[in-house]
């Protein structure tokens, strides 16, 4: 059988980085839960209509059919292509036993039938966090969902050497109260094109404002110089004022925002900044939007990214709107171990490996091991009765540090030492108890 190719799109890991990505995740999961996110999972699969009904995604869904399936089937599915929207549905569903303001988060697998390039897979890794209300949410909400990923993002950065990562925040009402007030009324179709501005650049996006919305050139230039304004406080209000644009509804979207990042500014000053040109595409966030890029891989785009949806969950008598927030989990972590820049100090668990002196006495060895996993220590018992150095050579291609030899010692294979141990007592240092995540020194 000849060897089989990797599709493109569907990033798999060896085990050493696959070690540094379960690290990644319980780090984001125990920062999560310090904060009083409770961990759900949701299927896989959405009915199609759902998945498509909001936003321009419908591209973008992986169809689900089986292969038996009758030919008029309707049951149409879909492959959930980010977290939110299962999430929606989730909440419909089990209103009835969920306490709000409801705050979840929620790992695991999505998909999108994109074009795969640097960042963007077809199967990737989030990392979600939301907080959910019945019929009304506190606005405090907008400021304290990316204070809680700036802070998992900092455990990641002060902990596995993972890059800083700043957050860009703006608000959809501004957006739209700023367009209204400029007489569209298309605000939608403005706020798509604009959220293409960091890839095409302003020319382009003008290009699309009078062509495809429609506006007039000085009104697409306003459009652009909204876009452009950014600031690490909230001297953007000043900013936008000036622009001479009035409406109630840009009115609103400028205090909302303001006190995002006044919040934002007395806890971590200058990794959160106002961003007007922040739109996010897809079409159920109301209020509050954010983005993040990490330092040295802004060119990739947004690490972490979501925003305020106050329509997004109802079930025609109780609305449940929320504010949440995504961690691409393998945008942050492919080309960090693609690159070598993150690694795990070995590829296997294993601290100790138990060596077997005979097979006559392989159950003495397995008695040894037993009792150092016991206490907690990861090992494994040699798969042959080998010489002792061929053992040892074993160990060393594994990347595990300690064997254990049946006359009652323990050899730390880098540096030769070999003292007496018993395994109801001896402990290895605790940086060799389990593999840790570390930086290249030669990564920039």
């Amino acid at each position: 059988m000849a060897r089989p190719k990797p599709l493109s799109g569907f990033p798999e890991f060896l085990p050493t980085a696959r070690i540094v990505e379960q690290r990644v995740l319980a780090s984001l999961a125990e920062t999560f839960e310090l904060h009083g996110f409770g961990s759900i999972e949701t299927r896989a699969v959405e009915p199609l209509s759902e998945l498509t009904r909001k936003g321009e995604i419908d591209k973008e869904v992986f169809v689900v059919r089986r292969i038996h399936a009758e030919a008029d089937a309707t049951d149409e599915l879909g492959l959930h292509f980010d977290l939110t929207v299962p999430f929606a549905r989730y909440v419909l569903e089990n209103s009835g036993h969920l306490n709000f303001p409801f705050r979840r988060y929620q790992i695991q697998k999505v998909w999108r039938g994109e074009r795969p390039q640097d960042g963007r897979y077809r199967e990737f890794t989030q990392a979600d966090i939301d907080i959910v209300g019945s019929e009304t949410l506190a606005a405090h909400h907008d400021a304290e969902l990316p204070l809680v990923t700036l802070e998992a993002l900092e455990r990641l950065h002060v902990d596995f050497g993972v890059p800083e990562a700043t957050m860009s925040v703006s608000n959809r009402q501004l957006a739209e109260g700023f367009y209204r007030g400029l007489g569209i009324e298309d605000h939608l179709a403005v706020l798509q094109r604009v959220d293409k501005l960091d890839k095409i650049g302003p020319d382009k996006v003008a290009e699309l404002l009078t062509e495809e919305v429609g506006l007039s050139p000085a009104a697409a230039a306003t459009c652009l110089a909204l876009a452009g304004i950014r600031t690490a406080d909230t001297s953007f209000v000043d900013k936008v004022n000036a622009l001479g644009v009035e409406h109630p509804l840009l009115t609103t979207g400028l205090e909302l925002l303001a006190g995002v990042v006044e919040a934002a500014t007395a806890v971590v000053p200058g990794r959160l900044v106002a961003d007007l040109k922040i739109a996010r595409g897809l079409d159920y966030y109301t209020g509050t939007v954010y983005e993040t890029t990490m330092a040295g891989y802004e060119s990739m785009g947004s690490i972490s990214s979501g925003g305020r949806y106050d329509s997004l969950a109802s079930d025609g008598k109780t609305s449940y709107p929320g504010v949440g927030l995504s961690i691409g989990v393998s945008r942050i972590l492919v080309p960090l171990l693609g690159k070598g820049v993150l690694t795990a100090s070995r590829s296997v668990p294993t601290c100790v490996l138990v060596a077997v002196d005979s097979e006559d006495t392989r159950t003495s060895a397995v008695a040894v091991a037993t009792q150092l996993r016991s206490r907690g220590i990861a090992c494994e018992v040699a798969p042959k009765a080998d010489k002792f150095g061929k053992q040892i050579r074993y160990a060393d291609r594994r990347g595990i540090p300690f064997v254990w030899f049946g006359t009652g010692e323990v050899k730390d294979i880098r540096s030769g030492e070999q003292i007496p141990a018993d395994p109801a007592t001896w402990l290895p240092p605790e940086a060799d108890r389990k593999p840790m995540v570390v930086r290249s020194s030669l990564a920039q």
